[in-house]
């Protein structure tokens, strides 16, 4: 490499940066499988469909998620399309690639949900 003061012997380059920012040769690409898919992305999802069964005034149904790339200490959310007034979701990483979504009856009156589609969202933790 030239500088204004002549030849530099560069031995090692430290980039500081946002990964969403970064050029994919050096954040990966969509192109790439096994231990660089996914480099850089901060957010992962999925969708399943799901027919908890009827929950009565307290009980719970619990259902894994797979979510590729989710890891323990992730961020989980779950929602569910469908009215969920009285049916409370709770979402966590339960183990690499896994999110465990439970629903709780929070009401005094049993419900029996329709079938309905299931989104799952994991979003990185923030290491400061």
């Amino acid at each position: 490499m030239i500088g204004f003061d002549g030849p530099i012997d560069l031995q090692s380059l430290r980039l500081y940066g946002l990964p969403e920012a970064a050029p994919a040769v050096l954040n990966g690409t969509p192109l790439l499988t096994g231990a660089l898919f996914g480099s850089g992305r901060r957010e992962f999802a999925a969708e399943v469909s799901w027919d908890p069964p009827s929950l009565a005034p307290g009980a719970t149904s619990l259902l894994d998620v797979t979510v590729n790339g989710a890891r323990a200490g992730d961020l989980a959310t779950a929602s569910l399309v469908s009215s969920t007034r009285f049916i409370e979701l709770d979402a966590a990483v339960w183990s690499n690639n896994t999110v465990r979504v439970m629903a709780r009856n929070i009401s005094g009156a049993t419900f029996d949900l329709a079938a309905a589609t299931l989104s799952v969202g994991v979003a990185k933790r923030q290491v400061p």
